[in-house]
């Protein structure tokens, strides 16, 4: 068979093609079609193995996440327990509603053994929140900066908490003498019936006058 031979070939007629050219065209033909077969066959077979991969690495980091969550549960847990104790702790330092007048005697009586003479002493409403409720108390005394610092100290020291907020210093008239204006806040813990009956504390009264 010649190049002529092959260049002559009738498609149209493929019957008419000699026999030599119709096995290889069949080889050629099947060999075509198997190629076909196995590259979109492969290549889906790529696209399923990508998804796998990802689905590994995806699993791969969710395992290593949890398996740190795991290693730091006992310390989350002793952190959570300490967390609890000081939280009962300061819970503790609130007085409750019954010990709340006292410790407003105790706050005036720290500025009168400091030396101080008040000319405010007002207790305001209080705020309620989730856990607590808070009593601002407007002061106005008259001394020097060694009975307010003696003062402030006293306050500090004091075995519930209370906090000084907006101090002002000026000076009193043509005297020697100082003016202090502060707020001073302390905190009472909600009685179990608050917490249970969801009701917001009751306002205290405001009081005025000297002390």
């Amino acid at each position: 068979m010649t190049l002529d031979d092959l260049n002559n070939l009738d498609f149209q007629d493929l019957g008419s093609w000699p026999l030599p050219v119709k096995f290889f065209s069949m080889i050629l033909l099947f060999g075509l079609i198997l190629f076909a077969g196995w590259y979109f066959d492969v290549q889906n077979q790529r696209i399923e193995l990508a998804k796998e991969e990802k689905k590994e690495t995806e699993l791969l980091s969710s395992l290593e996440t949890k398996q740190k969550k795991a290693a730091n549960l006992d310390a989350l847990k002793r952190q959570m327990e300490e967390m609890q104790q000081s939280f009962g702790d300061m819970l503790r330092q609130l007085p409750n509603k019954t010990e709340v007048a006292g410790l407003l005697v105790d706050i005036s009586q720290t500025g009168l053994a400091a030396g101080l003479e008040f000319e405010l002493f007002k207790p305001g409403q209080e705020v309620p929140s989730e856990f607590y409720a808070e009593l601002p108390i407007q002061i106005g005394v008259v001394g020097d900066y060694h009975k307010f610092g003696e003062f402030i100290s006293g306050i500090a020291s004091l075995p519930r908490i209370v906090t000084t907020h907006d101090i002002n210093i000026t000076k009193k008239g043509k005297s020697d003498l100082l003016a202090m204006s502060a707020i001073a806040k302390t905190y009472r813990a909600l009685d179990e019936d608050e917490f249970s009956s969801g009701k917001k504390p009751a306002a205290r009264g405001k009081r005025g006058g000297r002390r």
